[in-house]
């Protein structure tokens, strides 16, 4: 597997363990690390041995969401290329043919929360935190969150969330379907592998 410079990959027992490892900026997400996240699932999925993948972040965060220097040296048409590139990616993850499982370790915001949802079950520390919050800055979720977000919790609660941008814990996301799961911090990555060991137990992946 190769080396990279944003993300840790470990693989044991075929689950195949990606941590996003940016904690000095809350693994926001930059384009380098959205071209080692393609990189990574492609190789992950092409793996014969990988069975389960589990995508987790280093430190407090799962995905703080887009590292925002990017955008500022952005023009509108690059701005508009990030985002097709970034949707493509997440679309990738969401149809990949081996599970994904989300641990969310801490805050999921705009495109963190964006990757948990394409993943194909979220577990959310209780000290996790959840939410939309681009229209703070005057934009809109631009990595499949105004299409997800409806679909896992209705579209009434999503368009509350998108256009207020109001952040909420784990509880509510628990209550509202956004994620399956909620665990002690410390219990986070072992419930996650207890699910995708239970996964490998049953038949193959459809």
């Amino acid at each position: 597997m190769t080396a990279y410079k944003n993300l840790l990959y470990d693989c044991q027992g075929g689950i195949a363990l990606i941590t996003m490892n940016r904690p000095e900026v809350m693994n926001a997400l930059n384009i380098e690390t959205l071209r080692e996240l393609a990189a990574v699932f492609s190789a992950a999925e092409k793996d014969e041995k990988v069975k389960v993948i589990v995508i987790t972040g280093a430190g407090k965060a799962f995905i703080a969401g887009a590292d925002l220097t990017m955008h500022r040296e952005c023009t509108a048409l690059e701005g508009r290329e990030v985002a097709v590139y970034g949707q493509t990616i997440f679309s990738r993850i969401e149809n990949l043919t081996k599970p994904v499982i989300a641990a969310i370790n801490g805050f999921a915001l705009g495109g963190g929360c964006e990757l948990a949802m394409a993943c194909d079950i979220r577990v959310a520390s209780e000290t996790a935190r959840f939410g939309q919050p681009e229209v703070n800055l005057g934009i809109i979720p631009g990595w499949g969150g105004t299409q997800r977000l409806p679909r896992l919790i209705g579209k009434g609660r999503a368009k509350y969330y998108i256009l207020t941008g109001e952040i909420f814990n784990a509880a509510e996301a628990f209550r509202i379907g956004l994620v399956d799961k909620v665990v002690d911090a410390a219990d986070l990555l072992n419930a996650s592998k207890a699910i995708a060991q239970a996964i490998m137990s049953k038949g193959p992946w459809p």
